[in-house]
């Protein structure tokens, strides 16, 4: 990359939050940042007129400023292929929305999904940079993965990666024989632990964080809840380290990032489902960037 000065927007559009910001590069430093709601059950056109507002206000303010952006970097909870192109419509309805057409007239647009943005920014500028192989896991409204190798993130044939926990499990009961088709998201995501701790007691919880907090007071099913969806993500976690054999692994999104019983019996059982003791205590470090991983991958995205 070059060490020329390059201000970039990047904007993370998330299930739950836009998080835009104007970074500056080759240091990778957050000049502004502004956070909204998604909201994204309003319709494709609703959330994009919200992305293409705030990033006109971002970009007028950073002239102001004296830094006027060469690029925009899109991130999506959606798959985008090594071209750039919106392939899935699970969370945001832009498979029919001009996308790229509404914000090119402010600069040049480059698309990534959002778990390689934010992949990107911690190797680059996070919890990763000392590493040279990283794998990092996004755990929020969704979870997600991406490997990082020499500061690439690895894209596959077909720019799909990082799916992890999209695919039904097909776990059997030993001691009834029901065969649960829930997929990870169902079961470890913040939607998933809320709706789980719900089924226990209606109405308790409005988020996974409010989970959280309800297994930290000591409460029996939110305590329930939260360990076995931390164990759930383990195992999956630790397939992925026996067979990438990562420098390190970071963590972040929502719940990623959060303290207590969550992160410690998911970090605790993680060692345990990995097979070797070679790498059993590899690092797994939450993400340096923080809130801003997303918005700074997805100005990278655009920078290179």
């Amino acid at each position: 990359m070059s060490a020329t000065s390059f201000t970039a927007l990047g904007i993370d559009v998330g299930g739950t939050k836009i998080a835009a910001g104007v970074v500056n590069f080759p240091e990778g430093r957050v000049c502004s940042r502004r956070t909204i709601p998604t909201n994204p059950t309003r319709g494709g056109a609703a959330v994009l007129e919200d992305v293409t507002k705030l990033a006109e206000e971002l970009i007028i303010e950073a002239r102001a400023t004296g830094l006027p952006v060469a690029g925009i970097g899109l991130g999506l909870c959606e798959l985008v292929n090594a071209e750039g192109r919106i392939l899935s419509a699970n969370c945001l309805q832009w498979l029919d929305q001009p996308v790229r057409e509404r914000l090119s007239r402010f600069a040049p647009v480059t698309l990534e999904a959002d778990v390689r943005a934010a992949a990107l920014a911690e190797a680059h500028f996070g919890a990763g940079k000392p590493y040279r192989i990283v794998l990092y896991v996004t755990v929020g409204t969704g979870i997600a993965s991406c490997l990082v190798t020499d500061g690439k993130a690895f894209t596959g044939a077909r720019g799909l990666t990082g799916t992890m926990a999209s695919s039904p499990m097909g776990l059997v009961c030993e001691q009834c024989g029901h065969i649960s088709r829930r997929s990870l998201e169902e079961v470890a995501s913040g939607p998933a632990l809320t709706a789980r701790y719900n089924e226990r007691k209606p109405g308790a919880a409005k988020t996974g964080h409010d989970v959280l907090a309800a297994a930290a007071g000591g409460d029996v099913a939110a305590i329930e809840v939260v360990q076995t969806g931390g164990d759930a993500l383990a195992s999956t976690l630790g397939l992925l380290v026996n067979v990438l054999d990562p420098h390190a692994v970071i963590v972040g999104g929502g719940l990623g990032l959060s303290e207590g019983a969550y992160w410690e019996s998911f970090i605790a059982a993680t060692r345990r489902y990995i097979w070797s003791e070679a790498h059993r205590d590899l690092p797994i470090l939450r993400a340096a960037t923080g809130p801003d991983a997303g918005l700074i991958g997805a100005a990278i995205a655009a920078w290179r």
